[in-house]
């Protein structure tokens, strides 16, 4: 028999751009970004979440507004699409399908637009539903949280939950660009606000030591909206996001390492184990807490290492600890381990799992000792008395001994 061997590369560039005020009609960001396709007027789809949408009154007019103002190379197809936010909306194909109908119904071709704004699970579900429509419309990202603009916004993923598992169904389909709008983080809630802080986390404790040591000295400014800090955050957070998707070797994870997903078996599970009432960010954290003190039980980071982590997400806003760690799963054992079993079915079979060994870089495990998770969860349960939130209770400034 014979043997035709195909192979071929394709380059994938996106830019991601940093403004304020992306709306306004003097501002050039969004209008330079569609017209960068050819000469022929842009037809768009901007899709926009409902909780952004409420929390910025007149958000759609001045959208419309903006098109007006462009209307010799822009053409808004259609009065802005408002669709739920929030992970809930992302559970099944309901928001899925009213996006591709719309851009079904406004005849969009694969050289039209969808624009979505708003967090992570607009972005997701906006993202897949474009990747869909004719094998791919161009799409364009304008984050609206900081876990948005510093990680889920920025990336080739999109997705959504189905099946009892969170981003079941999903695609790699790049951006054609991504737009950061720092004022629209202005009206985010306060948990928002610090639930994107535990991705800046995430990356700094993984890949670089000297931004988790400005993360922990800033952390009393970031916990009270310092929008200048949180800026620098965001646009670091982006560039070591965006450099491991460039340089990994792996953009679209064939493989089955996943050092961008520390901390994230446990979270997901909590995550659902909720049913999507924990946010991300703050799953996440108790994910890395999780993980960082596994770590330190390996030896592979110090106790002062680990007690850094900790007080650092804590000093936040963030939390390093919840009672769903403790709920039993159906043979005693602590629920959420039954994560790892989830992860290492999305991984592709063979578990991975990214440890920080020392801080600030990293090593992939492939084997998770129940005895000692269950022992790590034991250490973190004194810490449930001192969550962030809880009356009286101030997060301690970090003692860093690194």
């Amino acid at each position: 028999m014979r043997t035709i061997r195909q192979a071929f590369a394709v380059p994938f560039r996106y830019s991601v751009r940093f403004t304020h005020d992306v709306f306004a009609e003097g501002n050039p960001a969004l209008a330079s970004v569609l017209r960068a396709a050819g000469a022929r007027q842009a037809r768009v789809l901007v899709v926009v979440d409902g909780g952004l949408a409420e929390a910025t009154p007149g958000l759609v007019r001045r959208v419309e507004r903006y098109f007006r103002a462009h209307r010799d190379r822009l053409a808004l197809v259609r009065k802005p699409l408002v669709v739920p936010g929030g992970e809930n909306a992302k559970n099944g194909w309901a928001s899925v399908r009213e996006i591709m109908v719309a851009a079904g119904a406004e005849h969009l071709d694969r050289q039209s637009y969808v624009v979505a704004a708003g967090g992570g699970s607009v972005l997701d579900m906006a993202g897949f539903a474009a990747s869909l429509v004719h094998r791919g419309l161009r799409l364009v990202r304008l984050p609206s949280t900081v876990l948005a603009q510093n990680d889920a916004g920025i990336g080739v993923k999109n997705g959504m939950n189905d099946g009892g598992a969170k981003n079941f169904a999903g695609t790699f389909a790049p951006p054609f660009a991504v737009i950061n709008d720092f004022d629209l983080l202005k009206t985010l809630p306060q948990r928002e606000w610090v639930g994107g802080l535990a991705e800046a986390f995430k990356v700094a404790i993984i890949k670089d030591r000297a931004f988790f040591v400005w993360l922990c000295r800033r952390a009393d400014a970031l916990r009270q909206r310092d929008q200048a800090a949180m800026e620098r955050v965001i646009h670091k957070t982006a560039a070591l996001h965006l450099r491991h998707i460039a340089t990994s070797g792996d953009p679209f994870e064939a493989g089955s390492a996943r050092p961008l997903d520390f901390g994230h078996w446990a979270a997901h599970r909590l995550e659902l184990m909720s049913n999507f009432t924990f946010g991300h960010g703050h799953a996440v954290a108790v994910g890395i807490a999780l993980d960082s003190t596994y770590a330190m039980l390996k030896r592979l980071i110090t106790p002062v290492e680990r007690d850094a982590i900790i007080q650092g997400l804590s000093a936040c806003g963030l939390p390093v600890w919840s009672p769903l760690l403790e709920r039993a799963g159906a043979h005693g054992a602590p629920d959420v381990l039954a994560g790892l079993e989830q992860f290492r079915e999305h991984l592709g079979g063979r578990l991975c799992i990214t440890l920080p060994a020392p801080l600030g870089s990293k090593t992939e495990v492939h084997r998770v000792s129940q005895p000692l998770m269950e022992r790590a969860i034991g250490l973190l349960r004194p810490l449930g008395g001192a969550m962030v939130g809880q009356a009286g209770v101030e997060p301690a400034t970090p003692r860093l001994g690194i």
